[in-house]
């Protein structure tokens, strides 16, 4: 059962009602181990924290950093910051100097918790052109710390600080205070255009939030919850505090490349993520099926195929599936899918929200004839995530992005633009009063920039409006849906459609190179670097015929007549990414002008 209280005193309410019982488990930065905190100890460890930023003089309100990958060490911050009444700024472990320069500058940062030695090295370099900023805090105790570094800590030497009591009244009273109209986080979107704006979330909408969520998605103390997205990321904060106020334990993965391993060791039933993981899952499992016997390829097929039947067919349309059907299934269940699951380290699995991205309809399908209940949703910072979802054993269509949750207004405005207003939609932008004329009507809608349409209550979306392309013939194209049809293509890593006052429509594509090398031994095909494979005509015929095939559902217009294989992946580096993996679309129709061009010229 959901505790109900301040998030400020959250952790500490779950301590009384559990105990010495497990709450996080996580590695060192650098470990191998996986270790253990109780409800008690992780209760302690954020009053620490708290009395702590107290000591070296944090007031109400002001605004404390946190620049990390994901670590035990956020959670007792993050929480601590709550404590104090002081507003938590998250910056994605990955972000640049420059950005981190911007937003400690805009939101007058005063202390910056930092994670491993990258990102010390970029606080300190920032260090002496940010006014605000006094102390750094650093999570890694294997970072060097600079010989001329007067300002910084080590985490656990901040620790030490909170052992002092002198501060404790003043905490309690601090707790007492805590109401749902405080700044909780600014959270800066990183944005695929121009600087990130931050985004004012309040521990009122925190509240609401939790409350709505709770009402759908069933997570409670016996789940194990494993968290993959960055702490950052609106998606896995509104769910990683939704499942501490369940009770759930918290498996925290520090290095994202290690989320599949993390998955076998620790065995969660939860996890959100985005389309992305699933489309990796997917292109896997089909990879391994093009190295067996046709025997087995066949037997798996007719698996999938029973399972799409008996889970999307009937279940996910409120039917009951015959009783033949039910006894295939539960028989591939038990054996192949078990098999696969296993696989994954998703044995008792519960629910998986994904949102964020597009998902391809496919991905969707096959996540759920599987056997894993991928909860598809839609959300965005300013909402604290959720806006719709779908619900696990009720009905659902495969495509929609579910139903909304409870106290939200979603209407559909101008050019099928979705508009939100409720007690979990954010009351601006931080200091950004131009932006918030922009985006707020006067009857007080937030407008999204997201299109999209409700059938039987559900909620379909369409583009981010601002995206759609109008090629020189004047057809609209949604380049996502494109996308999204074309990336469960096993040898396909990155696609970005390029179709903006051009004739016709191309694309963009990295492929995924192990995958493709493999390819070009198998069948003879002689190359000496990726630059050299990407340019081979019997790859480009072959990849031509794969998405030929995929996209012959759509007009023709709408599809790819030309595309160009890369012989290196988009990067943030590049600015070709945001620090969510979106695309950059202006970047890299500047960094690949030529590229493109050529394919309009050939």
């Amino acid at each position: 059962m959901q505790t109900k209280c301040h998030l400020s005193v959250l952790v500490h309410e779950q301590a009384r009602k559990y105990g010495d019982r497990r709450a996080l488990i996580y590695r060192d930065f650098g470990g191998k181990e996986w270790l253990s905190v109780s409800w008690m100890e992780f209760s302690d460890k954020v009053r620490k924290v708290s009395k702590a930023l107290l000591s070296i003089g944090v007031k109400v309100q002001e605004n404390v950093g946190i620049f990390s990958q994901n670590a035990v060490q956020y959670l007792y911050t993050d929480f601590g910051i709550f404590g104090v009444r002081a507003v938590c700024v998250p910056l994605y472990a990955t972000s640049s100097e420059q950005q981190i320069h911007h937003i400690i500058d805009d939101a007058q940062v005063c202390v910056l918790f930092v994670g491993e030695q990258e990102q010390y090295d970029k606080a300190r370099r920032i260090f002496l052109h940010c006014p605000s900023l006094e102390k750094i805090v650093i999570y890694d105790n294997r970072v060097n710390i600079a010989p001329d570094d007067t300002y910084s800590i080590y985490f656990d030497d901040f620790l030490k600080i909170g052992e002092d009591d002198s501060r404790y009244s003043e905490l309690e009273e601090l707790y007492r205070q805590a109401n749902e109209e405080d700044l909780c986080n600014i959270l800066y979107t990183s944005g695929t255009t121009g600087n990130s704006k931050g985004v004012i979330l309040t521990y009122g909408q925190f509240d609401a939030a939790l409350e709505a969520n709770d009402e759908v998605l069933h997570v409670d103390e016996k789940d194990r919850i494993v968290d993959f997205l960055p702490f950052t990321h609106i998606l896995e904060r509104g769910w990683i505090t939704l499942c501490i106020s369940e009770g759930a334990e918290i498996v925290i993965n520090t290095d994202p490349k290690e989320i599949q391993q993390t998955m076998r060791d620790t065995h969660p039933t939860c996890m959100s993520a985005v389309p992305r993981f699933w489309e990796k899952l997917y292109a896997s499992v089909m990879d391994k099926l093009d190295h067996v016997t046709e025997s087995r390829q066949k037997l798996f097929r007719e698996a999938l195929e029973i399972g799409k039947k008996h889970n999307i067919d009937y279940l996910s349309k409120g039917k009951h599936p015959p009783l033949s059907l039910h006894l295939k299934y539960n028989l591939f269940d038990k054996t192949l899918f078990d098999m696969v699951r296993k696989e994954v380290g998703i044995e008792h699995p519960n629910i998986f929200p994904t949102a964020g991205a597009t998902i391809s309809q496919d991905i969707q399908i096959f996540v759920h004839s599987i056997g894993i209940c991928m909860i598809a949703g839609y959300g965005l910072t300013e909402s604290l995530a959720t806006v719709s979802l779908t619900h696990k054993n009720k009905p659902f269509t495969v495509g929609s992005v579910g139903f909304p949750i409870r106290g939200l207004e979603v209407k559909i405005g101008e050019n099928d633009e979705i508009l939100l207003k409720g007690p979990t939609i954010t009351k601006g932008y931080y200091k950004r009063d131009d932006l918030n004329k922009q985006c707020f009507d006067v009857d007080g809608y937030f407008h999204t920039g997201d299109a999209g349409y409700f059938s039987n209550g559900e909620l379909f979306l369409k583009e981010r409006i601002k995206d759609l392309f109008k090629t020189s013939n004047g057809k609209y194209i949604a380049p996502q849906m494109i996308e999204s049809r074309l990336i469960v293509d096993k040898f396909i890593d990155q696609i970005a459609v390029i179709a903006d006052d051009r004739k016709f429509v191309s694309a963009l594509i990295v492929p995924e190179y192990q995958l493709l090398e493999e390819y070009a031994r198998n069948n003879g095909i002689l190359f000496t670097n990726r630059k050299n494979l990407c340019e081979s005509p019997r790859i480009y015929a072959m990849m031509s015929e794969r998405i030929e095939t995929l996209q012959q559902q759509l007009a023709s217009y709408e599809k790819i007549k030309r595309f160009t294989l890369l012989p290196e992946s988009f990067t943030m580096d590049k600015g070709e990414l945001t620090n969510t993996l979106k695309v950059r679309r202006k970047v890299l129709a500047d960094n690949y002008a030529d590229v493109i061009d050529k394919m309009y010229n050939y």
